[in-house]
């Protein structure tokens, strides 16, 4: 797989792929990554890539002229053209600005299943819209909030994506996914690291946790994973699609902190059944 990166910051990417996953991925050759200067591609003395928008407004955008000129040089023909229509090995151009869909795992997915793709970072108040019809098959967004250029983005992108081609990680068990559902929050399992005798965090007068080797051989109730309730109740309160998280929720003069302990009040009064005849 290879990534062709257009952006005006070139050394932006250097610490990125000198470090971690990315530069074993790259030194092994399981991906290829390209960095175009658009500044190289522009004809005045002053390699100016942007200009005002058409019609007045603040800001500054990215002018077509240069972004065309790069994305010929790596092979990529408008969308509309006979040549570009019968080239079936035409990469995917991707436009990273802030009002594109939102990036999800599924979208990394999709992109990993790709041969070639263009990331185009867009800068100032973004890129000519015409370069957008023409060239762009994508538009992706990162997060609701505004970030200076694409360059970050092109790096989440790359990351995400990268990470799930075979031969990446180290452990192939790594590259499945966590549970990504407004039900089930990505999250990751709560991990300790220690002796196996440390002291367990269990309250006075409860008996100790069983060994993990007892629970797996009762097949009615399979192990959870350790660390797994922990990891639900540091998730929920930051994930407002999860049920119950909305401090909302609480009844109103009280804090959802305090319906939350009156709740378990309630619960721990024990109850007895009652007989009829009884006084």
């Amino acid at each position: 797989m290879r990534f062709e990166i257009v952006t005006i910051f070139p050394g932006f990417f250097a610490s990125i792929f000198e470090n971690g996953i990315l530069r074993r991925a790259l030194a092994e050759g399981l991906v290829e990554v390209g960095i175009h200067d658009l500044r190289a591609f522009t004809h005045d003395r002053h390699r100016t890539v942007d200009d005002r928008p058409f019609g007045g407004g603040e800001g500054m955008v990215l002018k077509p002229e240069p972004i065309a000129a790069a994305l010929a040089s790596i092979g990529v023909e408008p969308k509309f053209t006979e040549a570009s229509q019968e080239n079936s090995a035409r990469p995917t151009v991707i436009l990273l600005s802030a009002q594109g869909r939102p990036f999800t795992q599924s979208l990394a997915r999709e992109i990993a299943s790709l041969d070639r793709v263009v990331l185009l970072c867009g800068r100032y108040e973004g890129v000519d819209e015409r370069i957008n019809q023409l060239y762009c098959d994508m538009e992706f967004s990162i997060g609701d909030y505004v970030l200076s250029g694409g360059e970050l983005a092109a790096a989440v992108v790359i990351d995400a994506a990268m990470r799930l081609l075979p031969g990446v990680l180290g452990n192939e068990a790594s590259r499945r996914p966590a549970r990504l559902s407004p039900l089930h929050p990505p999250r990751r399992i709560c991990r300790t690291q220690g002796p196996r005798t440390a002291p367990q965090r269990r309250p006075p007068g409860h008996p100790p946790l069983a060994p993990r080797a007892a629970i797996a051989q009762n097949p009615r109730q399979p192990p959870r994973p350790a660390g797994t309730r922990q990891a639900s109740r540091r998730s929920k309160p930051q994930r407002s699609g999860v049920p119950g998280a909305n401090p909302a929720s609480a009844p109103a003069g009280l804090s959802f902190q305090q319906f939350q302990e009156q709740k378990a009040v309630i619960l721990s009064i024990p109850t007895r059944a009652a007989s009829y005849g009884e006084e």
